[in-house]
């Protein structure tokens, strides 16, 4: 077992793990952040992706005691004082989701992308994107959302 000390959601978090815990088990079953799905296991699907320290990683690849002193952000944590996050109103938007399974991963991938490249082009999304597979949308209700929610976050920061 080993202490590992991170902050998730902006919520700091002190747990005891096995070494060979993974990550996605630590949100889902220790802190209840169901929000996180597993896909494939095997790190293709993207439907478990996460944020740590901003970059995305795969949270059934990562072993928890990678993630000492790191911060995780989750879908549970875009939202703010009860708002939703321009990502997550852009995919209720645009019908950007079916099933479900795959669109956590999806919002917080595209949050990566936007936080490294605001004003990304259709193409650059794609290639961003392919990491992240979805089985039922056909994705060009993905990329239209990323796109809308790029310009959102824009008009958002013009304002400030």
């Amino acid at each position: 077992m080993r202490l590992i000390r991170f902050t998730v959601n902006g919520s700091p978090v002190a747990i005891e793990v096995p070494a060979n815990q993974l990550l996605i088990d630590v949100l889902r079953k220790n802190l209840q952040l169901t929000g996180t799905k597993q896909g494939c296991s095997v790190g293709v699907c993207g439907a478990c992706t996460v944020l740590r320290d901003g970059q995305q990683i795969s949270a059934c690849l990562t072993l928890a005691a990678q993630i000492d002193g790191a911060e995780i952000t989750t879908i549970e944590g875009l939202a703010e004082n009860g708002q939703l996050h321009p990502l997550q109103e852009a995919f209720i938007a645009h019908g950007a989701f079916q099933c479900g399974i795959c669109t956590s991963g999806q919002i917080m991938a595209a949050k990566a992308l936007l936080d490294n490249n605001p004003n990304p082009t259709k193409s650059e999304i794609q290639n961003w994107m392919m990491g992240n597979l979805c089985r039922c949308t056909g994705y060009y209700p993905i990329i239209e959302a990323i796109i809308t929610a790029a310009r959102e976050i824009a008009a958002q920061e013009m304002k400030a």
